[in-house]
């Protein structure tokens, strides 16, 4: 062996221990960023709640601020009864949530990070047209 191939096998040698030890420090940082599994499924359930098209339609319509049931079907174009399902929906998973003023109840979405997520997603969508 030359003088020339040790010197590539010590350089590949400690070329694949810093690639092994930078993949160590990254497997570390996602497992200590990971969330807990219950978080997990929890999050899967909203984004499963919200991406239901009639009630993205719903959510997005109430980015505007609180709208009453006849308000909001308006929006979307929907009829009520359909509308009214989505609305239990949406406020049994805690995504909207409803004050009565008068008669009227009162639509409104109960956490801005909803809207972020859905302003996010798009985004997205007009970046990638």
């Amino acid at each position: 062996m030359n003088i020339y191939s040790y010197n590539n096998k010590k350089e590949l040698h400690m070329d694949t221990r810093i690639q092994s030890e930078e993949h160590e420090k990254r497997v570390a940082a996602a497992k200590s960023s990971m969330p807990s599994d219950g978080q997990i499924a929890e999050m899967g359930a909203r984004f499963k709640v919200i991406s239901e098209p009639s009630r993205l339609k719903i959510l997005l319509a109430l980015a505007a601020g609180e709208l009453c049931v006849d308000h909001i079907t308006e929006a979307v174009d929907g009829n009520q009864s359909a509308v009214s399902h989505q609305l239990k929906t949406l406020k049994d998973n805690k995504i909207i949530k409803s004050r009565r003023e008068g008669k009227n109840i009162l639509y409104s979405v109960s956490d801005w990070h909803i809207l972020t997520m859905i302003g996010v997603a798009k985004e997205h969508l007009d970046c990638n047209e």
